[in-house]
C-alpha cells in the first residue's frame, strides 16, 4: 500500500487514491504546467487511519440514524464526527511516513520547515458526474511536523463537513466508501491570484472568465470579495472586457507570524486594475493549453508570486448543460439589484435574508435566500431554496459553482442585496444577466414545457455552421426561437419604427428622444429575451424614403424616383446622426439589463469610412465596438464586397451578405419591376464570385460570415456557401428545418470528401 505519493508520480487516472485534486495536480505536472510541487497523503492512508484506530464504526453509527434536511442536527452530527477524528491520535508508521515526505519536499525546495499548503482531495470530488466543489477544507501557510500531521487531521475530518455529508446523501453516495486524499504542496505567497473558466460556466460560449484579486486566492474561491472580472475571446485572445471591482479585503501572509491574516486593502488599490494585459495573455494561453490537454473545458485556480503565475486547480466545468428556465417576456420589470449571473435560469420567491447559519430554518421550499455570501454550509438550505442573491462574490466563487451544481439561479456580487430587499418581499432573480426584479415574473408552464420540447426536437441535427433566422416583427420572435435557431441574424427596425405611425425624426425634433428609444427597447427587448443567451444581430434603420414619408412628420421626407438607391441605410443615418444615437442609446439600455447577446450590423456600406464614423457615434453613447458589442456590416453593395479587406482593417466581427441587394445592384436590376424578374438570381457567376472572395478574406481574418438575404432559404445556394466555408446562414422562420438539414447533408458530404482524399494520398 502506498501511504504518499509526489505529483510526479500521478496522473489524471489516480483518483481512487489521490482524490480528483491530487490527480490533476500530477495530471498537470506531468503536462509540463507550472505547478508548485508536492506529494499526496493517498486515501488508503485515510482507510488506514479510521479502521486501525477503530473510530469507522463510531462514525457510521452517528451517520446512519441522522436527518440531513434538519439542520441543526446536522451541524450537530458533523461537528461529533469531525471532533472524533481531529483528537484520535494519528498511529506512529503513518506518521512517519508523512514527516518523511514532507521533509523530502523542504530538501527539494531548499526551505527548511518550509511553508505548505494543505488540501482535502475527496475521491468522489471533481469528477465529472459528481464535482462539488468546495466541499473539504484548506489550510494555508503551515509549517513544521507538528502542524503537518494537526492540519492533515483536519483535511481528513473535513469530509464529514455538513454540507459533504448533505451532498453525498442527496447523490445517493455510500459515506462508507467514500474517502479522502490530502495534498501538501509547497505554498506560493501569490501577490495576486484567482480562478479561471476556459469556457463560460453558465453557456459554454468559447470565452475565457477570469476573475483576479490581491492577495492569496482564498479571498476569490471563499467569496468574501467581489474579484475583477475579465472576459477574453478564446480564439483570438482579446480582451472583450475588463469589470474593477472595489477589492475590500484580501488574505496573505503574517511576515512575522508566518499565519494567513485577512487583511483590508489599502486603499489606493481597492479600485485598481489586479491583472495587466501580459497576465491577461499568460493565464489565458495556459487555459487554453489546459483545455487542449484535459479536451474538455477546464476550472482551474491560479497565483502568481513575483511574475510567474502557478496554476494550483483544475477540474471539469459540469454546469454546461443546465438550461434557462422559459419565461415570459411581455412582462413589465422593475430592477431593483444588480450583480453578476452565477447560475442560470430565472426565479421567483418570497426574500428571506440569512446573517447568520444559526437562520437557515426560516428558509422554506420557495424562498429566495438572500445573504452577504453564499457559504458552503448553507447548502441545505440552498437546496429547499428557488433562487439565491449574495453582496459579494464573482461567478466563479466555490458557493456559486454550488448553485449551478444544485441547478438553482444564483446572483453574486450585487453589493447591497441584503439591504436593499426586505424580508419576505417578493422579487424575481435572473441568473444569467445578473438582475434581480421587483415582484413575481416566473410562471412555469405547460406551454413552455412544450416550446422546450419542440425546440430539443428541432435542435437534434447538429451542424458546426450555425444555422440562424431572420426576424422582422419582434411580436414573432417566440415562434421563431421554436424553430431551434441558433439566433437571429437579422432583427429588422423598420417595422418597429413604422408601426408608431411617427417619422424618427419628428421625436428627435420635439424633444422626443426618450419615447424613440423606449419603443426600440421594448421591441429589441422581446426578440432578445426570446433567444437569450444565442445572439442577436440587430440591424439599424434602413427603409426607403417612399416608406416613410406616410408617417407623421414624413411630409418633407425627398421624393426619389429610385428609392432604393437613394438616401437609406448607414448614409441616411450618418446625415441625421440623432437617429442612429437614439438606436445605440436603446441598445445600451439593453446590454445594461444584461442583453448582451445583442450585436449591431450596419447596412448598405460602400466605404469604410462609414463603418468608422458608425462606430464613433457607438462610442459617444457608451458602446465599445469589438469590446463589449459584436458589430459588423451587412455586404450588399458590389462595393463592400470588392474592398472587403478595407472594411477588415478598420475592424469588424462579422459581416452578412444582404443577397437581394447585391445582386440588383450587381446586375443592375431593380428587383421590384416585373419587366426584369426574369433576370433577377441570386446564383449569377458574379455573384457567387463575390460571396466566395469576401468569405475567403474573412476567414483568414478571423470575421464571422453570415447570409440573411432570400437566398440564405435557397438550397442550391446554401449548398455552395458551406461549401465555401460561411460561418452561419440565417433563414426565413419557415425554411430554418430544412436548411438545417442542407447545411447538415453538405457537412457530411465535405466530411467523406476530405476522408476519400487522405486514403487516396
Amino acid at each position: 500500500m502506498k501511504y504518499v505519493e509526489f505529483f510526479e508520480e500521478l496522473n489524471k487516472d489516480d483518483v481512487a487514491i489521490a482524490g480528483g485534486k491530487g490527480a490533476n495536480l500530477g495530471e498537470l505536472t506531468q503536462a509540463g504546467i507550472k505547478v508548485p510541487p508536492g506529494f499526496v497523503i493517498t486515501s488508503q492512508t485515510y482507510n488506514q487511519f479510521i479502521n486501525e484506530t477503530e473510530i469507522f464504526d463510531e462514525i457510521m453509527d452517528i451517520l446512519n440514524v441522522i436527518d440531513v434536511n434538519n439542520n441543526q442536527e446536522l451541524q450537530q452530527a458533523a461537528r461529533k464526527i469531525k471532533n472524533i477524528i481531529i483528537e484520535t491520535e494519528v498511529p506512529n508508521e503513518i506518521k512517519t511516513i508523512i514527516i518523511e515526505a514532507y521533509n523530502a519536499l523542504c530538501r527539494r525546495i531548499g526551505k527548511e520547515n518550509a511553508f505548505v499548503a494543505i488540501r482535502s482531495s475527496a475521491t468522489a470530488e471533481d469528477l465529472p458526474e459528481a464535482s462539488f466543489a468546495g466541499q473539504q477544507d484548506t489550510y494555508l501557510n503551515v509549517k513544521g511536523e507538528e502542524e503537518l500531521i494537526k492540519y492533515v487531521r483536519k483535511c481528513w475530518a473535513s469530509l464529514f463537513e455538513a454540507r459533504a455529508i448533505f451532498y453525498r446523501e442527496e447523490n445517493n453516495f455510500d459515506h462508507s466508501t467514500v474517502y479522502i486524499a490530502v495534498v501538501v504542496q509547497e505554498m506560493v505567497n501569490a501577490e495576486k491570484a484567482g480562478v479561471m473558466f476556459t469556457a463560460h460556466p453558465s453557456t459554454g460560449d468559447e470565452k475565457i472568465l477570469i476573475e483576479a484579486a490581491w492577495g492569496l486566492g482564498e479571498a476569490v474561491v471563499s467569496g468574501t470579495v467581489t474579484p475583477d472580472t475579465i472576459w477574453v475571446d478564446k480564439e483570438n485572445e482579446e480582451i472583450l472586457d475588463y469589470q474593477i471591482s472595489e477589492k475590500n479585503i484580501m488574505y496573505r501572509k503574517n511576515p512575522n507570524t508566518g499565519k494567513t491574516e485577512k487583511i483590508t486593502v489599502p486603499d489606493d488599490m481597492k479600485k485598481k486594475q489586479v491583472l495587466n494585459n501580459d497576465e491577461i495573455a499568460g493565464l489565458t494561453k495556459l487555459g487554453k493549453t489546459i483545455q487542449d490537454h484535459y479536451d474538455f473545458p477546464q476550472d482551474t485556480e491560479w497565483a502568481i508570486e513575483e511574475g510567474q503565475i502557478f496554476m494550483l486547480q483544475s477540474r471539469p466545468i459540469t454546469t454546461l448543460t443546465k438550461k434557462a428556465e422559459a419565461i415570459e417576456a411581455e412582462v413589465e420589470r422593475t430592477i431593483i439589484a444588480k450583480g453578476l449571473g452565477a447560475s442560470p435560469g430565472m426565479a421567483s420567491g418570497k426574500v428571506k435574508i440569512i446573517r447568520d447559519t444559526d437562520e437557515l430554518d426560516k428558509i422554506l421550499v420557495g424562498d429566495i435566500l438572500v445573504t452577504v455570501m453564499t457559504m458552503p454550509d448553507m447548502v441545505p438550505a440552498m437546496k429547499r431554496a428557488n433562487g439565491i442573491i449574495t453582496d459579494e462574490g464573482g461567478v466563479t466563487c466555490h458557493a456559486a459553482i454550488v448553485s449551478r451544481e444544485l441547478g438553482i439561479p444564483c446572483v453574486v456580487g450585487t453589493g447591497d442585496a441584503t439591504k436593499v430587499l426586505k424580508e419576505n418581499s417578493v422579487v424575481t432573480l435572473d441568473g444569467n444577466k445578473g438582475l434581480v426584479y421587483e415582484g413575481k415574473i416566473v410562471e412555469s408552464t405547460q406551454k413552455e414545457e412544450e416550446v422546450e420540447k419542440t425546440t430539443v426536437v428541432q435542435q437534434s441535427i447538429l451542424t458546426v455552421t450555425e444555422v440562424k433566422v431572420n426576424v422582422s416583427m419582434p411580436e414573432a420572435a417566440k415562434k421563431a426561437a421554436m424553430t431551434g435557431a441558433d439566433g437571429v441574424g437579422l432583427l429588422r427596425t423598420e417595422h418597429m419604427m413604422l408601426a408608431t405611425g411617427v417619422h424618427p425624426k419628428k421625436f428627435i425634433s420635439e424633444g422626443r428622444e426618450d419615447e424613440l428609444v423606449k419603443v426600440l427597447v421594448e421591441n429589441v427587448f422581446k426578440v432578445a429575451d426570446a433567444f437569450y443567451t444565442k445572439t442577436v444581430w440587430y440591424r439599424t434603420l434602413d427603409a426607403p424614403t417612399d416608406e416613410f414619408k406616410s408617417l407623421k412628420g414624413g411630409e418633407d421626407d425627398p421624393y426619389e424616383h429610385n428609392p432604393m438607391l437613394g438616401w437609406r441605410g448607414i448614409r441616411r443615418e450618418l446625415d441625421e446622426p440623432e437617429i442612429l444615437k437614439a438606436e445605440f442609446k436603446a441598445i445600451k439600455k439593453l446590454h445594461e439589463q444584461g442583453y448582451t447577446n445583442i450585436g449591431i450590423m450596419i447596412p448598405l456600406v460602400q466605404h469604410p469610412d462609414e463603418l468608422k464614423q458608425a462606430k464613433k457615434i457607438a462610442r459617444e453613447v457608451g458602446l465599445k465596438p469589438q469590446k463589449n458589442i459584436e458589430f459588423g456590416i451587412m455586404v450588399e453593395t458590389p462595393a463592400a464586397a470588392l474592398i472587403i479587406e478595407d472594411f477588415i482593417a478598420e475592424g469588424l466581427d462579422f459581416v452578412s451578405f444582404g443577397t437581394n441587394d447585391l445582386t440588383q445592384y450587381t446586375l443592375a436590376i431593380d428587383r421590384n419591376n416585373e419587366n426584369v424578374a426574369d433576370l433577377f438570381t441570386e446564383q449569377h457567376p458574379a455573384i457567387l464570385k463575390l460571396l466566395e472572395r469576401v468569405i475567403k478574406e474573412c476567414n483568414k481574418a478571423g470575421v464571422k460570415t453570415s447570409i440573411c438575404g432570400q437566398a440564405g432559404s435557397i438550397p442550391s445556394v446554401v449548398e455552395k456557401l458551406v461549401e465555401l466555408g460561411i460561418t452561419s446562414v440565417s433563414a426565413n422562420t419557415d425554411a430554418v428545418a430544412l436548411v438545417r438539414e442542407v447545411v447538415a447533408r453538405v457537412e457530411k458530404k465535405l466530411i467523406l470528401r476530405a476522408a476519400r482524399k487522405i486514403i487516396q494520398d
